[in-house]
């Protein structure tokens, strides 16, 4: 392999006017020429390279005389039977690996590379109160490299479908081919009062309930039109004093008030733990189930990283995906 440094010369430095020098230095080079140079540089002869890329010592040996018209260097000696690098391929060398290493890091195509990386949970405040407490300390056991970044849930057909969402965890069922979904757990509905409220004094009836007033928990992003319906029959309309989206208003002022109200059974045990309220025993409340699912583009599943979430998540619940 001879050299000729009459053709040797640097990238231009020039750029055209408010263009980024970056882009005009990456279209001097055929990024697929660094490959070939790496693989020179590993196997330490063109032969060698040619056999790992699958090409002939002759397109190898063509691409590093490209290369040499880039770089203000011959990059190879021959020398026996292979060649050996310059100090300036040397020094090429631990900057383009790095490149092509954090390359395939960020595509991850395999599952393979530990790189650090972000998924995203979408979640309403309550349920993500409840499950991401579940999901991180295996996630992070599991894939360490791994970033979560919990975000409300504002459009879920959206969200998943221009992925700008990795997966949603909700109770509402959605319905687009795009999307699977994988039912987590099974909560169910309870009857709420403060500590030292009258009701607590009494047999339960449902006779009763038409003496107090309640707050009604708009469930977030939940359809339950029968659970409607059933309570609609019980409650009066004009027995509603407060409706809210938000579980933690709706607990506070339950706490502080003679209001009763229903919410999930996951999200009492948990804010029983913040404010004095108790659960009534209302039997025919509390057959009305209510299903946590894990909504994913279907797409996601050729993510092996995403895919690998996918599948801890579900057996962090106990769910055969």
């Amino acid at each position: 392999m001879e050299y000729d440094y009459q053709s040797a010369h640097l990238i231009s430095p020039h750029s055209e006017k408010d263009s980024p020098q970056i882009f005009h230095t990456l279209r001097a080079i055929d990024l697929n020429l660094l490959t070939i140079f790496e693989a020179v540089y590993i196997h330490k002869g063109i032969v060698n390279a040619a056999r790992i890329l699958n090409l002939t010592p002759s397109a190898i040996s063509q691409s590093i005389k490209k290369l040499r018209t880039v770089f203000p260097d011959p990059l190879f000696i021959r020398r026996g039977q292979g060649v050996v690098p310059t100090s300036y391929a040397t020094h090429l060398h631990e900057y383009i690996s790095q490149g092509l290493e954090s390359i395939l890091g960020a595509l991850d195509l395999t599952g393979i590379y530990d790189k650090q990386r972000t998924i995203t949970i979408g979640t309403s405040p309550t349920v993500g109160a409840v499950v991401m407490p579940t999901i991180y300390p295996i996630i992070k056991e599991k894939f360490p490299h791994l970033l979560l970044r919990n975000i409300p849930v504002t459009d879920v057909d959206s969200q998943l479908s221009q992925f700008q969402t990795d997966l949603i965890i909700d109770s509402h069922s959605y319905t687009p081919r795009a999307l699977n979904y994988q039912v987590l757990y099974r909560d169910r509905l309870v009857l709420v009062a403060r500590n030292g409220h009258p009701v607590l004094q009494i047999p339960f009836s449902f006779d009763m309930l038409g003496h107090y007033r309640y707050t009604l928990l708009m469930v977030e992003g939940a359809a339950h039109t029968e659970f409607r319906n059933r309570i609609q029959a019980i409650l009066a309309e004009q027995q509603i004093s407060v409706s809210s989206y938000n579980l933690v208003t709706i607990t506070a002022l339950i706490s502080s008030s003679d209001l009763l109200g229903i919410m999930p059974e996951s999200c009492y045990n948990l804010l029983s733990r913040c404010w004095p309220i108790r659960r009534l025993n209302a039997p025919l409340i509390e057959e009305e189930p209510m299903d946590i699912s894990l909504y994913y583009n279907s797409h996601s599943l050729l993510d092996p990283t995403l895919g690998n979430v996918i599948e801890t998540i579900c057996q962090a619940f106990g769910a055969a995906k």
